[in-house]
């Protein structure tokens, strides 16, 4: 599905470095800070999640310190894509992500993370949280490590590091705003490692210009994201944009040399889980010649999938089909979809 001119090193590339207080909470807001042609190539910075708040504190956050006054999720953008309409899809290769500093952060609170209780999923038993907790992670970009330091004990684990960013994501659809914690069809807080350098990432085009917004630096992250938060560090990117007109797709979908993916990003679980699968029946029917029940028994026995995360307001579910398997890719018409998957 990747179209356009694939990046050039003597392309020219343009550079954005956002300052203190340009950066947006929510996905649907804000002027454009670059208006972007098909094929720019862009450097940016994307902050760390807490916005770099608790940069002050050091190795850990006291219990008496006062609260983050930030919302979480700071989001870099957004671009504006010339020639990007409603019913286009916006193609973003991953070039290069690599973090702009060499200590990431990870917290966990009462009021978020898969274990604790909230509105919509009450308990009777005490949070296991009581507070805020933070932890420290030293990152080695050279050893290409990530190392882990327990709080309650002498434990450190290196683990290898994988940086991604946790959101990508355009305007929603119909003039919605959505706070930068939320993913959905528009892309956003997905907190898929697969958003990472060597990606291909789809989205559909809902507004005029697209607004493409990225963000939330994760060093690296376990599948689930369980306790609310992965090791946070601010991060330098390098992205190339492209749009494929008239194409429209339902949600997010991703490729890199080995598999073709798609994000379902709802509640439950399950849902999500239909989502993606759907989109990928989609893509599988479109691109590679599958009648839609030949390709839906064909995810039954060759797909894989992951929990991305279930700890935002959406949950995010990941769908792949390796590539190896696909015939050439062949066009359909997109008519021969059954009436339920359009």
């Amino acid at each position: 599905m990747v179209v356009g001119s694939e990046a050039s090193s003597a392309q020219e590339v343009k550079k954005y470095q956002p300052k203190a207080g340009d950066y947006q909470y929510h996905f649907g807001v804000g002027e454009p800070v670059m208006r972007l042609q098909p094929g720019d190539i862009v450097e940016t910075y994307t902050e760390r999640t807490d916005t770099g708040y608790y940069r002050q504190f050091g190795n850990s956050v006291p219990k008496d310190a006062p609260p983050n006054p930030y919302l979480p999720n700071p989001v870099t953008g957004p671009f504006y894509i010339e020639g990007a309409a409603p019913g286009d899809t916006l193609v973003v290769r991953l070039l290069s992500i690599e973090p702009a500093e060499d200590t990431a952060i990870g917290l966990t609170g009462p009021t978020f993370g898969g274990l604790t209780p909230t509105r919509y999923t009450q308990m009777l038993g005490k949070p296991p949280v009581d507070r805020l907790t933070s932890w420290t992670y030293k990152v080695d970009t050279e050893a290409r490590t990530v190392e882990f330091q327990a709080n309650d004990s002498s434990i450190t684990v290196k683990l290898p590091l994988r940086p991604f960013l946790g959101c990508l994501g355009v305007a929603p659809a119909n003039g919605e705003v959505r706070q930068t914690t939320v993913p959905g069809f528009f892309g956003g807080n997905m907190d898929t490692p697969e958003v990472r350098a060597g990606t291909t990432v789809y989205l559909p085009v809902n507004e005029p210009g697209a607004l493409l917004y990225l963000g939330d630096g994760h060093a690296v992250q376990g599948e689930g994201e369980i306790a609310g938060t992965a090791a946070e560090i601010s991060m330098n990117v390098k992205f190339q944009v492209d749009v494929i007109k008239g194409r429209r797709i339902q949600t997010v979908r991703m490729e890199d040399d080995t598999y073709l993916m798609t994000a379902g990003s709802t509640k439950p679980l399950e849902d999500a889980m239909r989502v993606a699968s759907a989109e990928m029946i989609r893509w599988l029917a479109e691109d590679y010649g599958f009648s839609p029940l030949d390709a839906y028994e064909f995810l039954s026995v060759a797909m894989e999938s992951s929990v991305s995360q279930l700890v935002d307001p959406n949950y995010t579910i990941l769908v792949k089909i390796r590539k190896e398997y696909l015939p050439p890719v062949r066009s359909v018409d997109a008519g021969q979809l059954l009436p339920h998957l359009h």
